[in-house]
């Protein structure tokens, strides 16, 4: 359960935290902005875009024994807590891309046609170019999401009790490793396999309402 719980809750929560990333990645700089503005918008992006590339330039295997062990003394948080973090910092990084290539995925023309009929900047993203983008970026967003269920195994080096570090108990005690990892993959298998389908489903209901919508 802990390996589905911190799968949902970080993908969740990358989810939301990437959408703000993706938004400050793409502040625009305008002819109006005074120059403190306009460095302060540099900076924003500039730092969005070292923290995507960082963390997907870096195993989450060492991002978690480098947040738990390094911040434990100052925060003492425990391995359970600091996993749910680290899942779902790492999967921020992967969201906004996700999200951002769903944004520029959708017509600029239909941002256009809204704002002609008056509608403001923000009524536009939210209600026009939002669920496109969800819709666009569902796949991917699924993705991550089964990505994060066999990524949870490498958080057994700060000790939570996922699947993968259970298991490895269990062998530890039988010393019957080849036995209890069949068991683990076989669980692993059931749990992606099971959610895969279910997103598919998903996946096409969302395409054959778009589709009712356009016709």
């Amino acid at each position: 359960m802990n390996t589905l719980w911190l799968s949902l809750l970080g993908t969740l929560f990358g989810l939301i935290l990437g959408f703000a990333l993706s938004s400050l990645r793409q502040i625009t700089i305008k002819k109006t902005d005074t120059m403190l503005m306009v460095l302060w918008k540099r900076l924003i992006r500039g730092t969005t875009y070292f923290y995507i590339e960082f963390v997907r330039g870096t195993p989450m295997v060492a991002q978690a024994v480098f947040l738990y062990y390094g911040l434990r003394q100052v925060i003492g948080w425990t391995p359970m807590v600091a996993g749910l973090i680290i899942v779902s910092l790492n999967t921020t990084a992967y969201m906004a891309e996700i999200i951002r290539s769903g944004i520029q995925s959708i017509d600029r023309g239909q941002s256009e046609a809204a704002y002609a009929i008056g509608m403001t900047q923000s009524q536009t993203f939210i209600f026009i170019i939002l669920p496109q983008a969800i819709r666009n970026a569902f796949p991917s967003i699924g993705n991550e999401f089964i990505v994060n269920i066999k990524d949870t195994s490498m958080l057994n080096v700060i000790m939570v009790t996922e699947l993968f570090f259970q298991g490895m108990s269990v062998a530890g005690s039988t010393y019957n490793y080849a036995g209890s990892m069949f068991i683990i993959v076989v669980l692993y298998f059931i749990m992606t396999f099971t959610l895969s389908n279910l997103l598919r489903l998903i996946e096409n209901r969302l395409r054959h309402n778009s589709q009712e919508v356009h016709v």
